[in-house]
């Protein structure tokens, strides 16, 4: 073979190859950078200053991040004590909606049940809010996602038991209604703790002194739950995922 056929033969190939890697980057295309915003009560919360006597108090959003690339950035507006009804009275709302996240997880109703001015309905005032958030979220085009409120660590007579049902029923209506995905947190979390009993599931809360709470090993394992379910359910996210 001369040299110049071996040369145009090496050409041809180079181009082959370089039109069939700029198909697949195509079909391939690397993930923008994105950002999640969460809004939520303690449950959800980062701890920057936890208390003495709960050093490594954590909520779930704290360490949501940890299960996402760096190409995702985790807002966690999540405050301890909120509903659905005072997160937005007290102006927490409007500054989720201005930082244009991408995405929005919405996650109240331990307080919602609270008397008082935090108490919301489960089955009036409580919808009428989230259908607010989610519309809300949307006129900015962020994308809301639902996320059922995770059950406290209580049990009777050796079984998992929860009064939040309710909360969870109305977010899967208003999820349901206005085409809102929704990620069932309670559910799995009472599944876990009913799996594991009151003993072994301690350490994920802070023994009898607070079953509402998380330890870092509960709120992970929480965290983990809300990532599977991304996985499962949000399939655009998958990429962003660091085991998708």
């Amino acid at each position: 073979m001369s040299k110049k056929s071996w040369l145009q033969r090496v050409g041809f190939c180079c181009v082959v190859v370089a039109f069939f890697g700029t198909c697949h980057a195509a079909d391939n295309p690397v993930p923008k950078t994105i950002r999640i915003a969460l809004i939520g009560d303690s449950t959800v919360s980062t701890y920057t200053k936890p208390p003495v006597d709960r050093p490594d108090l954590t909520g779930w959003g704290q360490v949501f991040g940890e299960f996402f690339t760096d190409r995702v950035t985790v807002l966690n507006h999540a405050a301890s004590g909120r509903s659905s009804k005072s997160f937005r009275r007290e102006n927490r709302w409007q500054p989720v909606l201005d930082a244009k996240a991408d995405y929005i997880f919405i996650q109240f109703g331990h307080n919602d049940q609270k008397e008082g001015d935090r108490y919301a309905d489960p089955e009036t005032d409580f919808r009428d809010q989230l259908r607010q958030y989610i519309a809300e979220a949307r006129t900015v085009g962020a994308t809301p996602v639902l996320v059922t409120p995770v059950a406290r660590r209580t049990f009777a007579e050796g079984n998992a038991t929860t009064t939040l049902t309710p909360y969870a029923d109305a977010m899967h209506a208003v999820g349901k209604e206005t085409n809102t995905p929704v990620i069932d947190l309670h559910q799995v979390s009472v599944a876990h703790y009913q799996k594991l009993g009151d003993e072994a599931s301690a350490d994920l809360t802070f023994g009898n002194a607070d079953r509402t709470h998380f330890t870092r090993k509960g709120a992970t394992t929480m965290a983990q739950f809300v990532a599977t379910a991304v996985r499962e359910q949000i399939p655009e996210l998958r990429p962003y995922l660091k085991h998708p």
